[in-house]
């Protein structure tokens, strides 16, 4: 029902997950990542225990290849089940269960993989991996997405599109951006549309969020309060239209 891309930036460590599907809130169920851990996709009929469990067992110091060989043997429904997973190191492993809906499949490249179920074609995951491989130089969101989009043009989930979701996380507890689009007629477009609304004060305003280092974070919002007005005139001088439905 779904294909995804799990990733680990090798300069930053940084982690991320990107899912489309024909289903409803796929963001839900198939991402889970935890920094400086790894991050584990569970998908096509799917268990979200291969998603819990294996963040443990990869905390624990397992390797991807043990974590998809326990994970699967102990499920009796592992035919029907589609995993891929990265540490904190760059490795990968991914299962295909034999009963999953044709077109099933995934490839694993370093820091990398790409896992797919009901697409159209191997095409799908192959230009999937090729669009991500293609970008080194863009941020791991940017290089997720537009891998993701790639994926859609090559024929994507063979019954359609419904929900996407996007997570990146950057050293801390919590996701440094999580976007979910859980009911869209083009829920890729729509990731797009909140990143462009996260980039006009989200993600500027998140740098003052406490993190492990400072758990404080900011406490004097002097300064951002400066520099998020100085966004706005630029914004209203350059004739820039927001990508929020709450601006008018």
């Amino acid at each position: 029902m779904t294909w995804s891309i799990v990733a680990r930036d090798p300069e930053s460590g940084d982690l991320g997950i990107a899912v489309a599907s024909r289903f409803f809130a796929v963001g839900s169920r198939v991402p889970h990542l935890c920094s400086h851990v790894g991050a584990v996709a569970t998908q096509a009929f799917v268990n979200p225990h291969y998603g819990i469990h294996g963040l443990v067992m990869l905390a624990e110091g397992k390797s991807p290849e043990e974590i998809v060989a326990s994970l699967t043997a102990a499920d009796e429904g592992r035919d029907s089940r589609q995993l891929h997973m990265i540490d904190a190191r760059g490795r990968s492993a991914a299962f295909t269960g034999s009963a999953c809906v044709d077109w099933a499949g995934h490839l694993l490249d370093d820091q990398v993989s790409v896992a797919g179920n009901m697409l159209a074609g191997p095409a799908v995951i192959e230009e999937t991996l090729k669009s991500y491989q293609a970008h080194p130089e863009l941020p791991l969101l940017e290089r997720l997405l537009g891998a993701m989009e790639a994926g859609e043009a090559a024929g994507g989930d063979k019954r359609g599109k419904q929900s996407a979701a996007v997570q990146v996380y950057r050293g801390e507890a919590y996701p440094w951006l999580d976007l979910r689009a859980d009911d869209h007629a083009d829920p890729l477009a729509e990731l797009r549309r909140l990143y462009a609304v996260a980039q006009e004060r989200y993600l500027h305003f998140a740098e003052a969020i406490p993190t492990a280092a400072n758990p404080s974070g900011l406490t004097d919002r002097t300064e951002l309060d400066k520099k998020l007005q100085a966004l706005e005139e630029e914004q209203q001088k350059s004739g820039y239209r927001s990508a929020s439905f709450a601006n008018p």
